[in-house]
């Protein structure tokens, strides 16, 4: 049965179904992105044209007859295995406006989302989100958490980090995102998965 999250402030739909290989987590939902109502809608963003060369995204461009795939698409990725959800749901225009009383708030929130949906995977954009969510969810890890897998998981949920796609994040190129999402359908192809279909 799917959780019902009531916001009294505009945000972003969560996009989580029973059964997804994967849920990417962002830090959160960004303004325009709200008022366009769609996930990474910013041209500057490097997530859509990132997944649109990755592995990851091979099953939808088929089935959907498209190369690119753009923020209008983001309601269909569950159809494809893969959710989209946000460690934080109030929008700001920056997430450098986001407060600890904002992960405080909302870091259990998600820990029972992805405890209810349990994806085979949640991968968090940038150690931006993913560092406050661990100290809330896992206060008694102790090693700085890096990109890639973690060591934690939720239940049957695994963990991973890739770079942050905004476009203010200047240390990875366009190139190292598409990897990253290379690297993650490859972490994904361990044990089944639509993905290897």
């Amino acid at each position: 049965m799917p959780m019902r999250e009531q916001y009294n402030f505009p945000t972003l739909p969560d996009h989580l179904r029973p059964g997804l290989d994967l849920v990417f987590v962002g830090i959160n939902p960004g303004l325009y992105s709200v008022k366009r109502g769609h996930y990474f809608a910013r041209s500057t963003s490097r997530f859509w044209p990132a997944f649109s060369k990755s592995k990851l995204s091979e099953r939808m461009r088929h089935a959907l007859g498209v190369e690119i795939l753009l923020p209008e698409h983001d309601a269909e990725l569950p159809r494809f295995g893969i959710g989209l959800t946000d460690v934080v749901k109030r929008p700001s225009a920056n997430a450098s406006e986001l407060t600890d009383r904002d992960f405080a708030k909302w870091i259990p929130v998600l820990f029972r989302k992805l405890n209810h949906y349990a994806p085979r995977m949640a991968c968090f954009h940038g150690l931006t989100g993913y560092r406050p969510f661990r100290r809330v969810a896992f206060p008694a890890a102790n090693v700085p958490p890096v990109l890639g897998e973690q060591p934690e998981s939720i239940g049957s949920t695994r963990l991973y980090v890739v770079p942050n796609p905004s476009p203010a994040n200047a240390h990875f190129t366009l190139a190292d995102q598409i990897t990253w999402y290379n690297n993650l359908a490859d972490a994904l192809l361990q044990g089944h998965s639509s993905f290897s279909r």
